[in-house]
């Protein structure tokens, strides 16, 4: 998978949010997107899995060497984000068939060695509404990590995690990551340590880039 960026920019109003952006994304790499809170860095994430538009430049998307439309690239991806919410009315079990009901699992996984990875085979009929922030996280990112995509996509993937649920995300990430284009937003570094490529979204910022209306009169 590759996906690449030029001249790409993202606005919010008259304010840039970034701008100018020229960077290569390739599979099977892993790729760090680094800011502070608020600067744009989940922006810049749902440019790069085709859900929000940009308002300058272009992404181009690749699979296998074939250009891939933007309205076909959520086949490829797979995503676990805070704003991306689990269906509460739904027990762990039911979550995981409906989840791969739209997804692939890996060679060799199942629903139930996703429940054994999470282990939570205590909870595999408790509904999801009950979990706690840390076990939702858990989920989120069993279902992201599990699906046979070539485009993998984190955001703040160790959010509501104690040190015990990090240690077991670095597992995930060292399992099945490695054969992957991987995409991480973040501002912890335990999260993208391992990444080989790193953009700081703070590069492409600019209090110099708000557009202005110009506003001529003619006498």
């Amino acid at each position: 998978m590759q996906i690449i960026l030029e001249n790409l920019g993202r606005r919010f109003n008259r304010d840039w949010i970034f701008r100018n952006i020229n960077y290569t994304f390739s599979s099977p790499h892993s790729y760090a997107i680094l800011g502070i809170n608020g600067s744009g860095k989940s922006t810049l994430l749902q440019i790069l899995n085709g859900s929000l538009s940009p308002s300058a430049g272009s992404v181009c998307f690749f699979y296998q060497q074939k250009k891939v439309e933007v309205e076909q690239v959520y086949q490829h991806v797979s995503l676990a984000a805070p704003y991306l919410e689990l269906i509460e009315e739904f027990s762990l079990s039911e979550m995981i068939d409906f989840h791969f009901q739209f997804k692939t699992y890996l060679s060799g996984l199942d629903r139930h060695k996703i429940i054994e990875l999470l282990q939570m085979e205590s909870s595999k009929n408790k509904l999801i509404r009950y979990f706690s922030s840390g076990m939702k996280q858990r989920v989120k990112l069993a279902l992201a990590f599990c699906a046979d995509t070539p485009l993998l996509m984190l955001d703040e993937p160790t959010a509501n995690l104690d040190t015990q649920g990090i240690d077991w995300y670095l597992q995930l990430v060292e399992k099945f990551a490695a054969s992957r284009l991987t995409i991480i937003c973040s501002n912890q570094e335990h999260e993208y340590s391992f990444c080989r490529d790193q953009l700081n979204i703070l590069d492409y910022k600019k209090k110099s880039d708000t557009v202005f209306t110009t506003i001529k009169s003619a006498f």
